[in-house]
């Protein structure tokens, strides 16, 4: 007997752990709420629906197929408000469902399109193409007709994404958002690349067990051997939404908000967007696709955004200062950048932004000194210095004549710090400012509004010094969101990769503003002639190539400004030979490559050799990599004489 209650105890937890499973199961298709939008080339077919279910409640759910195979199956779509505070003050009907989004009631569905180009003023190609299909299924509560929501869906040739729209309120309540619970079910055996914060180092990890939630963009590995990626794109009036594992449906995915959003309607949450590749390097191609989900640059007079160069002048002195700009000068830098503390303690509101607090600091001769050498100044302003001085403090340093500011430990995540870091690139913006995100702070594609925001940190770079393997997953990870400073180094003994590794990196990794020689002075330097890569290089781009790479293996990328190329190339910290196909160049056309790789026979400390080959489309170059190394490459075309 006491065998048979065990048993019976058994069956019955059994059964309540499959309750959610067995409500789904129960549950029907809507017909008339079905939606199908396929991207413009056909790869990409993404279905909306709604099912009915046991209890009479309804849920919305949606699929993603590439390529005819399944990426995205049966997933919800579902956000969770909390309206009664206002809806009480405001003697209207107070909402009591338990999920928001069960009793809305399908009443249009509304397909477009687009098929339009832009040219952004600096980015990774020249013309970016914003073509799409989109549908908008309009919903209504069936109780209370003030509450409209509308799901938006847009696919592209480059991936999908999808939010939430609410409408304006006719009788003007307020939206709270207490949750956000898109979910993503992914093929078993999928693999993510996950890190627990913006600088985060990464592990592979399958979609099980996770240590923490995942920040954004989240690179995935399919089962068979294709690549995804979940991203977020428009944040601009929200809460920062990380990735969890579902506890009640395997290999699930679910958007994990930071703290509610206080919202006014008409109000949308960021997209949720979705890519999926054959390779990887496809991924890092079709980052375009989070700028496409952006409004439009709202800078009217854009003059004052001149991507570029920029080192950091390590002692803060006159005379280190004039040494730093005349070391831009004859590297073709074009930015100098005084760090934290030239104003007093970073880290209290004490410290006026607005004075200079270190001895023998000349900074309005520095800044004069610069402009006659044609080089500008950047500053650095902490959280404390912007939050009390912001109204008048871009101003001030405009009148200067500082070219950019540096905001750095900002706080990062929530609604409140969301919308006020949004309210500082305006403010930027307004002052003719330049703009440099440091710490936990990841873009969303707002650059294309404020493209006064130049790049941002939010990576694990060479402050921390990774090693090579970490760097060779930032590509395909990080690097989706956009540019990123991650402070490029040279002569600093706590580089844990050749010299090499750290020339390639300038053209692997996109940053308008380019920070280089992080950690060195101009008296490191003699004069290596590998620095002529970094010389030459540009940070802003007419067209980009990924050519072969693998997340935490390889990578090698190539850029075109006008008529010359630079490649880079990097491995992990384990030696490799690749093969480097030129096949993308024009056929018939030659090209003067100057290679620059590691070479433990060159007499300087950097150990990096320099050589000079003819090549066109049909050369193949065999890349002998040392563990941890990299190879640099410029290409200029040979003239015909």
């Amino acid at each position: 007997m006491t065998n048979c209650k065990r048993l019976m105890k058994r069956v019955v937890a059994l059964l309540a752990s499959f309750g959610t499973l067995a409500n789904v199961a129960a549950q029907n298709i809507i017909d008339s709420t079905k939606a199908v939008i396929t991207s413009p080339d056909k790869n990409y077919v993404v279905s909306f629906y709604q099912k009915q279910n046991a209890d009479g409640t309804r849920s919305l759910f949606y699929t993603l197929n590439y390529k005819q195979q399944p990426v995205i199956t049966e997933s919800s779509l579902d956000i969770q408000l909390d309206n009664h505070l206002s809806e009480r003050a405001m003697a209207l009907k107070v909402d009591s469902h338990a999920r928001w989004c069960e009793n809305l009631q399908v009443k249009a569905i509304r397909y477009t399109a687009k098929d339009t180009s832009w040219k952004p003023l600096y980015g990774e190609r020249a013309v970016i193409r914003d073509n799409y299909n989109a549908v908008t299924i309009e919903m209504v509560k069936d109780d209370n007709s003030i509450y409209w929501m509308h799901v938006e869906m847009r696919v592209y040739n480059e991936g999908a994404a999808v939010r939430y729209f609410f409408p304006e309120n006719i009788k003007g309540t307020y939206y709270r958002v207490v949750a956000e619970n898109t979910s993503f079910t992914l093929p078993a055996g999928t693999k993510a690349w996950h890190a627990a914060w913006a600088q985060a180092p990464y592990q592979l990890l399958p979609l099980q067990n996770w240590p923490d939630e995942s920040e954004r963009p989240l690179t995935l590995q399919l089962p068979n051997g294709w690549y995804a990626c979940l991203a977020e794109a428009q944040l601009v009036d929200y809460a920062r939404t990380k990735f969890k594992l579902s506890k009640e449906i395997p290999n699930t995915i679910v958007t994990s908000m930071y703290t509610p959003a206080d919202l006014i309607s008409p109000v949308a949450t960021p997209w949720r967007v979705m890519m999926v590749a054959e390779t990887p390097g496809e991924l890092i191609t079709h980052n375009d696709l989070l700028l496409n989900l952006n409004d439009p640059s709202k800078i009217a007079d854009p003059g004052f955004i001149q991507p570029g160069k920029i080192m950091r002048v390590m002692t803060q002195t006159t005379k280190d200062a004039y040494e730093n700009i005349d070391f831009a000068v004859k590297h073709n830098l074009q930015y100098i950048l005084f760090d934290w503390k030239w104003y007093g303690p970073a880290f209290t509101f004490t410290s006026d932004a607005t004075k200079v607090a270190i001895p023998d600091f000349d900074l309005p001769g520095i800044i004069k000194y610069g402009k006659e050498k044609g080089i500008g100044v950047w500053l650095y302003c902490n959280l404390q210095g912007l939050y009390a001085q912001s109204d008048s403090l871009f101003r001030v340093y405009h009148d200067w004549g500082v070219k950019g500011v540096k905001f750095g430990f900002v706080q990062a995540g929530s609604h409140r710090w969301t919308t006020w870091l949004e309210e500082m690139i305006r403010k930027c913006a307004a002052n003719k400012m330049m703009v440099n995100i440091h710490d936990d702070w990841r873009p969303t594609g707002e650059q294309r509004t404020w493209p006064n925001l130049m790049t941002a940190e939010g990576i694990r770079g060479n402050e921390e010094m990774p090693e090579a393997t970490h760097n060779t997953v930032l590509p395909f990870t990080r690097f989706i969101a956009g540019a990123a400073d991650y402070t490029l180094c040279y002569y600093n003994e706590r580089i844990k990769t050749t010299h090499a590794h750290q020339l390639a990196m300038a053209a692997v990794y996109y940053s308008p503003i380019q920070t280089m020689y992080w950690y060195d002075k101009p008296a490191f330097s003699n004069n290596e002639p590998e620095l002529e890569f970094w010389d030459k290089i540009p940070t802003s781009w007419d067209e980009t190539k990924v050519l072969q790479g693998k997340p935490g293996e390889f990578i090698t990328t190539a850029r075109r400004k006008g008529d010359d190329w630079f490649i880079g190339t990097l491995t992990n910290n384990d030696t490799r030979t690749l093969q480097l196909s030129f096949d993308f160049l024009p056929k018939g056309k030659k090209y003067t490559a100057t290679i620059y790789g590691d070479d433990d026979s060159v007499q300087t400390k950097t150990k990096v050799g320099v050589q000079k080959k003819v090549i066109n489309a049909a050369t193949l170059l065999e890349v002998k990599l040392k563990p941890s190394g990299g190879q640099a490459i410029w290409l200029t075309p040979v003239i015909k004489k």
